[in-house]
């Protein structure tokens, strides 16, 4: 009798409840949470990449890239220079030594650039054939002349169980891949 009574009361009981709810949920939603935000990320580091491609082709069909020098002559924008402007915008999100890559190719015509089918190739930590360089190709070409330009950044993303269809290296990294296609304007040889 003594122990249906105690039974009967704790089934009554209510305290806790919240709390067991609360434990049930709190992993979906914060799951939930988590994933809209590194969406989010995953936008916003693709994005601020595509508009570093975008800011820096333009130094090449403009001819900026090709004539800048200063008074004594000195060549400014070299590849270095090209490759830092893409660099200040994606440095935020990691070394742009390590895990930026820029290739900048030059075609005759658009006949030769729907031939060429090679992929981006990113800098990967285990790969000896880009370490410690910066452009896998760099060509800023002539006026009215076809440009490629193709920059990758590895980017880690914040929650690495999130995005499983997304491919990653063998570090972790996703690879962000911007592309300008452009045939550079007229300009002062």
């Amino acid at each position: 009798m003594i122990v249906k009574s105690k039974l009967g009361v704790f089934r009554r009981d209510k305290r806790g409840s919240t709390a067991v709810e609360f434990a049930l949920v709190a992993p979906i939603f914060f799951g939930l949470i988590f994933s809209i935000v590194e969406a989010g990320w995953f936008f916003f580091v693709n994005s601020a990449v595509e508009q570093a491609n975008a800011t820096a082709s333009r130094l090449i069909r403009t001819g900026q890239a090709q004539n800048s020098t200063d008074i004594d002559g000195n060549v400014i924008y070299s590849s270095d220079v090209f490759f830092n402007e893409i660099c200040r915008v994606v440095d935020t999100f990691g070394d742009c030594d390590e895990q930026l890559t820029v290739d900048i190719s030059r075609f005759g015509n658009f006949a030769a650039l729907a031939s060429d089918l090679s992929t981006p190739q990113c800098r990967d930590a285990n790969d000896t054939t880009i370490q410690g360089a910066q452009f896998t190709r760099a060509d800023f070409g002539d006026q009215s002349e076809i440009i490629r330009v193709r920059v990758c950044f590895l980017y880690r993303p914040i929650n690495p169980f999130i995005g499983f269809t997304l491919p990653k290296d063998s570090n972790g990294f996703r690879a962000m891949t911007a592309l300008s296609i452009f045939r550079n304007e007229p300009f002062e040889s």
